[in-house]
């Protein structure tokens, strides 16, 4: 069971006792959307992140969603990947693919991965270019205030110091308005070579949920979430403010235990 508060900055919190409640409520959350977007448009795009959220999403592959969810449907993309070889450690598609995408029936040619033969800047320019081209066959919806995809669903973790994809306090890569994908070659934590969506594109998203889990993201997340004085910095997770669609911030116990409203988290039996 989870309880859900209301910040100002947010449409909704989800905070769980344990990390299975939190898995499981996620899965629930997938496949409810899944079913909807297969529904109303016969597809359903998702755009996974790295770290530990392929972990969390893991119940997808068991029962009763292995069976439910309409996985030939789904047509999957990354936030943010790392320029490096599919098959590299630091890979966020080699985690997504031993996590998750080989143990569902997922369609091989739906799942969009970066060019890991080229370099950063190619690589982003490549996968704008491949994003576009599902745009003009509405695969990807297209918003409907500007020019952007509009992805039924974007998933991100939550960095230590509040990056989402691979948008990190006071980078450049932040004030990109015009490129839907970008790069950057100086990443703060390594690799350093990666390509990122932008804020534009996260922010045209249908939903955008964003997990958080454990006591280091707890002032992290009260920065995103919670009515904060003007000096606090201002970190990427609090700039994810959909324009029309739907934010809901997935945390577990210590991940909102900075939140104004956590105490109220005592009341989840």
């Amino acid at each position: 069971m989870d309880l859900s508060v209301g910040h100002k900055n947010i449409a909704e919190s989800r905070i769980h006792e344990s990390l299975d409640e939190l898995r499981t409520d996620l899965a629930d959350y997938i496949a409810e959307l899944s079913e909807a977007f297969v529904k109303e448009r016969g597809y359903f795009s998702i755009v996974l992140s790295g770290g530990s959220l392929i972990g969390l999403m893991g119940k997808l592959s068991e029962a009763p969603y292995i069976k439910t969810v309409d996985w030939s449907k789904w047509y999957i993309f990354w936030a943010d990947e790392r320029v490096v070889a599919k098959n590299h450690a630091d890979s966020n598609y080699k985690l997504a693919k031993d996590g998750l995408l080989s143990k569902v029936p997922i369609v091989h040619s739906h799942v969009h991965s970066i060019n890991d033969s080229v370099s950063a800047e190619e690589a982003a320019d490549d996968y704008e270019f491949a994003i576009r081209q599902l745009v003009k066959t509405r695969v990807v919806s297209v918003s409907e205030i500007n020019d952007c995809p509009k992805f039924d669903l974007i998933l991100l973790g939550l960095g230590q110091d509040g990056h989402v994809a691979s948008l990190f306090p006071n980078h450049s890569a932040l004030n990109e308005r015009e490129e839907w994908v970008t790069f950057i070659t100086d990443s703060p934590k390594p690799p350093p070579e990666r390509i990122t969506f932008t804020l534009p594109v996260i922010n045209s998203a249908s939903n955008v949920v964003v997990v958080a889990t454990g006591e280091s993201k707890a002032e992290a997340a009260h920065l995103a979430i919670d009515v904060v004085a003007p000096e606090c910095p201002l970190i990427p997770a609090r700039m994810v403010q959909p324009a029309t669609g739907k934010l809901v911030w997935f945390l577990d116990k210590s991940a909102a235990s900075k939140l104004e409203d956590s105490n109220l988290n005592n009341k989840v039996g």
